[in-house]
């Protein structure tokens, strides 16, 4: 299933993500600082959603309270809440 999210308080655009039963198959960061968007949707390539949410919620950007890594935590608590 696509799942698309509007992050907000980041460089990055949209989010869109593929899950499958759970599992966080795929993402693609539209925007954003590459290096950083790349690497973290290959990090939880494969991962349960709980997994990931836990791996990265909280971490901010340098004094922004929210990052890249925390708007995808945020985002598939979202999705958990549609499912």
């Amino acid at each position: 299933m696509e799942y698309r999210y509007k992050p907000v308080g980041v460089c990055s655009a949209e989010m869109i993500f593929e899950i499958d039963n759970g599992i966080v198959k795929k993402l693609r960061i539209v925007g954003g600082c590459p290096g950083n968007t790349v690497g973290v949707s290959r990090l939880i390539e494969n991962k349960t959603i709980d997994e990931v949410i836990e791996m990265l919620k909280g971490i901010p950007c340098g004094v922004r309270a929210t990052s890249c890594p925390d708007q995808v935590a945020q985002a598939l608590e979202e999705y958990k809440k549609t499912v």
